[in-house]
């Protein structure tokens, strides 16, 4: 007897992850939007306003989407020395370095920053990635059973904020008696901000000074208040994530999936700086190595638009004389500079500062110019 046939019927999509300041950010009349499957807010008060902020005064990040894995043991070192690009073993207690986690063909997993405390190593992932990061560092922790060393995912445990801008030092030090003048960019201090026990960490996102802080997550909305209330003198802003791109941009920050990929490797995206050869063995060396070698056939570039017809976004082709060389990887209209900029990945013969390129924008090919990068440069403060 014939079986009825069924439709089968569409799988439902995984609810959004949501940070511990969700109902903050909608009480505020935040936009939300999904983000690397967490609901997170784009805007506050304004894309340009809140940019301004950052740039003029200070602005306020949740950043409790993003992961964070603490590796510890008598062979934390070489584990992560194997795990990622960068050199570890020259870096000073309190100190953090940015790295890249590349899989075997040199592809780029993701970009960490990681920091070495008194007790153990504190890496920082990336929201979207934050799964398969873990997993990967867990699947290579089991290949070397020859390691003390243990990897443990610590995300659900903390809270995450960073607080930008050139007031930030001013507004958080009314918060602590940790000597924030004394914290050098990329160092960090372990102190209490309004008594809450803080791990204060002096790097960012936005092309500005400031600070990342990581705390028991049951303080979230606390720390998130009183460094609000400290900073309404100064104008301090709550910010999201489209300020928070175009911050990112003028500054020239990476934004995996975008300048970086499983198909781009550090070579190509010009961080051929935060990869060492010199230091022993890492997972995608020997494939970077002949990347290096042959030199990388493509290159990241800065353009910026020195024609109307629009702003370039990421996706858009790029030619040259009618040819395609590349495409966008991240464009926008840059309000520090209020010009259209943007960054694209393009064939290594055409790459070069002042260099004509091509960006089809709605179908039409857009003349803009290749520019020395970052588009935006602060200039330095006290903890640098």
């Amino acid at each position: 007897m014939a079986q009825p046939q069924t439709t089968p019927q569409p799988q439902a999509e995984p609810p959004l992850k949501k940070t511990p300041l969700n109902a903050v950010h909608r009480n505020m009349g935040a936009k939300m939007v999904e983000f690397g499957g967490w609901d997170m807010p784009v805007r506050y008060s304004g894309d340009l306003e809140e940019h301004r902020a950052v740039r003029t005064a200070a602005g306020l990040f949740d950043l409790g989407h993003m992961g964070q894995v603490e590796v510890k043991g008598r062979d934390a070192l070489p584990f992560i020395q194997w795990l990622v690009t960068n050199d570890f073993a020259p870096l000073p207690t309190d100190r953090a370095q940015y790295t890249l986690m590349c899989n075997l063909d040199g592809g780029v997993l993701d970009d960490l920053i990681i920091y070495r405390l008194p007790d153990r190593w504190f890496a920082v992932l990336n929201a979207a990635n934050r799964e398969s990061d873990v997993a990967w560092m867990r699947a290579r922790r089991a290949e070397r059973a020859d390691l003390d060393v243990t990897v443990k995912d610590v995300s659900d445990d903390l809270g995450m904020l960073a607080l930008q801008g050139p007031q930030a030092e001013t507004i958080l030090q009314r918060l602590t008696s940790a000597n924030l003048a004394g914290v050098p960019s990329f160092s960090s201090t372990e102190a209490t901000i309004e008594g809450v026990p803080t791990l204060i960490g002096r790097t960012g996102y936005t092309g500005e000074d400031g600070f990342e802080l990581y705390f028991p997550i049951e303080q979230n909305e606390t720390l998130w208040n009183k460094i609000l209330e400290a900073g309404r003198p100064e104008g301090v802003q709550p910010i999201g994530l489209g300020a928070r791109d175009t911050l990112r941009l003028e500054a020239k920050m990476a934004l995996y999936g975008h300048e970086l990929s499983e198909e781009i490797n550090p070579l190509e995206a010009g961080l051929g700086w935060a990869v060492n050869f010199d230091k022993g063995e890492f997972i995608g060396r020997d494939a970077l190595l002949k990347v290096k070698e042959r030199k990388p056939a493509r290159r990241l570039v800065g353009f910026q638009m020195v024609e109307r017809g629009g702003a370039p976004r990421a996706g858009y082709e790029v030619q040259v004389d009618g040819e395609r060389v590349g495409y966008v990887t991240s464009g926008t209209h840059a309000p520090t500079l209020n010009q259209s900029i943007g960054l694209a990945l393009v064939r290594r013969d055409v790459a070069g500062v002042g260099k004509p390129l091509d960006i089809v924008i709605r179908g039409r090919p857009v003349r803009a110019e290749q520019v020395k990068t970052p588009f935006y440069k602060r200039r330095a403060t006290s903890g640098e």
